[in-house]
């Protein structure tokens, strides 16, 4: 029987640091057990071998462990952990004991509890933790690495494993539900989806702590999340405590657990090892050396709960309270609301985040290449697809399998399987999007980041809107709602708002959803078709996005940006106007994100004045003759593309300075290098060429980029312009350094902001 102690644990929490206890296996080995100490009488004639399955002493030694938790509260644990890290019937597979999965960890839960109650007073109460581990199996890797697609466990499989143990350990009497030693957060989702699930359908609550492993000095788990991506990825079952244990010792794990402490809007929890292991697979740090390091962790205030994990024992975990006993435990910090996305790496969006650039050419309904890719099986030219995205600039990557000839939900699985095996694609985080929610539920099972959902809406009225809801946000996922009701898609300024608005407040209000993760999609319809009733529909667009930010706080704007200029299909440069146009006034009113294909946007400033014009009178409705005074000019633009190269070169006559600076504008590295010879036989050292011209020339593309003039994929282009330009004056530079001719001014270090605009600034 469980009994509720949540609130005196977060009494104590708000006062000090807690103690977690330390390593179970360690204090097991030093008992040098035998096989038939673990089979006991009940198991003696089991057909394959035990030694080595230490859950199972629960069963047959459970003096043993009795002993190794009375220890640890003597030696001043607030928290001690069930022997249950592999108390799953994915984890006893192994041994052919899956029927006992539920008896592991009821058991080793009714022991930990009978000894911590044993130890609880009045004012210092024990509290067990119930210990969901890993599993030996892993959702978001393939174990063969000829087949990356593969998979050897589900993500419901994880489910159904997950909740048979949650729900044997709180009926063993646990506190808390600690999910740890996480080295694929995917497997830890599927552990959270579960331990949610329990919770609704039992009715009970019971705290959630969450720990996670850094394997190496790399700094990120072995499915190769980052500290923060992994925290962005798991932080939405609003857990008691976030942390990080094992693989490291706690020297090693400090950036990581700062890293942590800074972030978390929870209470932070580390249990390292002893040090790293030695030749012998034996760890060395003693409980002093261990102890005087944990004690700078919490005079940094990166503590709430701390213990120790492989090889420390009852001595190290008594010299850790000694060691942090009169420091204040870490405040929980406040953090302004933001959707925090993950991949690989984290993405997070806030009020100073410039547009965000979604990719959309891994659409097979928007794609025709794409889509003839994903029907011939060739998932390597479709994987490059997706690459040259992210390449490219796109922060998210949009992927959309809904085609009528295709097996979509086996699609969808392949790819992002495949997606996860290529750490330059999946670095960003992902847009499921699909019109079928099975579809969207399928990619939801795949994802170890925060992706976004595309999208939800209350077309097929409340019930169902809410129940979608409530599944993305047990899957960890933000979600784009179209303004579409039962009476279909909204067309006007105020019919845009009031489905927007009344969305908002089912998601905040009854389900519980972050307004930061809500991303709104007032409906991008196509302009200048000719219907007069369309006349307004940039404009309705720009003006319901404006409403929406100033009246719903944290929610997000995203649309699909090609269908405003769809009915100039087949002329690209009206087509590239149309969008840029549309896209700086959205900007401006509030839009946050959109789909866009990179390759059609043009430069806000660079269209001629009077194509803007009349683009800006369709976009804004300025007059009621705007689409024929667009139609008027469109063709010559069309019939211009043919001349475009003849047209293009009369830059090459300009100033050798201008023609740097229109390059890295435009992004065209055809002509960089003799540029960026004649200009550096026109300087007094190849280094003023990079001073003057090339700096002068992305000073200009940074203006128009803060300015919503000029976007992150052109952006990127520019920067592949001055690195190869940057290239061609290198050795000119060393050659220089190398006669000896200037003295050195010495040596500097430049630094950028970690992940800023995917490093541009380097």
């Amino acid at each position: 029987m469980t009994v509720d102690r949540t609130a005196p644990l977060q009494e104590h929490l708000a006062r000090r640091i807690l103690i977690l206890d330390g390593a179970m296996g360690t204090m097991i080995q030093s008992y040098r057990l035998q096989e038939a100490d673990y089979r006991g009488e009940r198991f003696r004639d089991w057909p394959s071998d035990l030694k080595g399955n230490n859950d199972l002493l629960a069963l047959t030694q459970p003096a043993v462990i009795r002993e190794i938790h009375a220890a640890y509260l003597d030696a001043g644990a607030d928290i001690i952990e069930t022997n249950t890290f592999n108390s799953t019937t994915i984890s006893m597979h192994d041994y052919g004991m899956e029927s006992l999965a539920p008896e592991l960890n009821r058991e080793a839960a009714r022991l930990a509890r009978e000894v911590a109650d044993e130890y609880s007073t009045a004012d210092r109460p024990r509290f067990v933790a119930g210990i969901l581990g890993p599993t030996s199996r892993t959702a978001s890797l393939s174990p063969d690495v000829n087949n990356p697609g593969f998979r050897n466990v589900t993500f419901d499989a994880l489910v159904a494993t997950y909740t048979e143990a949650a729900h044997a350990l709180v009926e063993g009497g646990v506190d808390i539900l600690l999910v740890e030693t996480i080295f694929d957060t995917l497997n830890a989702k599927a552990a959270l989806f579960a331990i949610q699930q329990f919770f609704d359908d039992s009715g009970l609550r019971l705290p959630v702590m969450i720990s996670g492993t850094i394997t190496d000095a790399s700094g990120r788990t072995l499915s190769g999340q980052t500290t923060e991506a992994f925290w962005n990825s798991l932080s939405h079952i609003r857990p008691l405590s976030f942390g990080l244990n094992c693989a490291l010792g706690a020297t090693q794990l400090r950036p990581y657990l700062a890293e942590l402490a800074r972030v978390a809007d929870t209470y932070v929890s580390a249990h390292p090892n002893a040090g790293l292991p030695n030749a012998f697979g034996e760890y060395d740090e003693t409980p002093e050396q261990m102890a005087a390091t944990i004690r700078e962790f919490a005079e940094s205030g990166f503590l709430n709960i701390v213990g120790g994990c492989c090889g420390t024992t009852p001595a190290h975990i008594r010299a850790i309270v000694e060691a942090v006993g009169d420091l204040p435990p870490r405040p929980i910090p406040t953090i302004e609301p933001q959707c925090r996305l993950a991949g690989l790496e984290p993405f997070n969006i806030g009020p100073e985040t410039l547009f965000v650039n979604v990719g959309e050419r891994t659409n097979v309904t928007g794609s025709a290449a794409f889509k003839r890719l994903i029907k011939a099986g060739d998932y390597n030219a479709a994987l490059d697809v997706a690459r040259q995205q992210v390449e490219n600039g796109a922060q998210i990557i949009d992927i959309n399998m809904d085609e009528g000839m295709l097996d979509s939900q086996e699609a969808m699985t392949t790819f992002l399987n495949l997606i996860a095996a290529e750490p330059d694609i999946s670095r960003v985080p992902v847009m499921i999007d699909s019109s079928k929610w099975d579809i969207l539920e399928a990619g939801l099972k795949r994802v170890q980041g925060k992706p976004v959902v595309n999208s939800i809406s209350m077309k097929e009225g409340e019930a169902e809107f809410i129940r979608q809801a409530r599944l993305i946000r047990r899957y960890g996922a933000a979600t784009i709602v179209m303004a579409f009701d039962e009476q279909g898609q909204a067309d006007t300024e105020d019919r845009k708002f009031a489905i927007c608005q009344r969305a908002y407040r089912i998601l905040t209000e009854q389900v519980g959803f972050p307004p930061q993760d809500i991303i709104f999609d007032p409906n991008i319809f196509a302009v200048a078709t000719g219907i007069e009733e369309h006349n307004g529909y940039g404009l309705d667009f720009i003006e319901a996005t404006r409403r929406i930010k100033a009246e719903l706080p944290h929610a997000l704007i995203s649309g699909g940006v090609s269908n405003v200029s769809f009915s100039f299909r087949g002329n690209n440069p009206v087509r590239e106007a149309i969008h840029s146009v549309f896209l700086y006034h959205a900007i401006r009113a509030g839009m946050d994100m959109g789909i866009v294909n990179a390759g059609q946007l043009a430069i806000y400033e660079e269209i001629p004045a009077e194509l803007r014009e009349r683009v800006e009178d369709v976009i804004l409705n300025r007059r009621p003759d705007a689409t024929e005074r667009l139609l008027e000019i469109a063709p010559q633009y069309q019939a211009g593309e043919a001349a475009v190269p003849e047209k293009a070169q009369e830059w090459r006559s300009w100033p050798v300075i201008k023609r740097l600076e229109h390059a890295l504008v435009k992004g065209i590295d055809e002509f960089v290098e003799i540029d960026a010879e004649e200009a550096r036989q026109q300087s007094e050292r190849p280094l003023h060429v990079i001073e003057g011209p090339l700096m002068d020339g992305m000073n200009v593309v940074g203006d128009l980029f803060g300015a919503g003039k000029m976007f992150l994929p052109q952006v990127v282009k520019s920067a592949r312009v001055m690195k190869k330009a940057v290239a061609y004056l290198i050795p000119y530079i060393e050659a220089e350094q190398a006669e000896g001719a200037r003295r050195s001014n010495g040596r500097i270090v430049l630094a950028t902001v970690k992940g800023d605009v995917h490093d541009i600034g380097k």
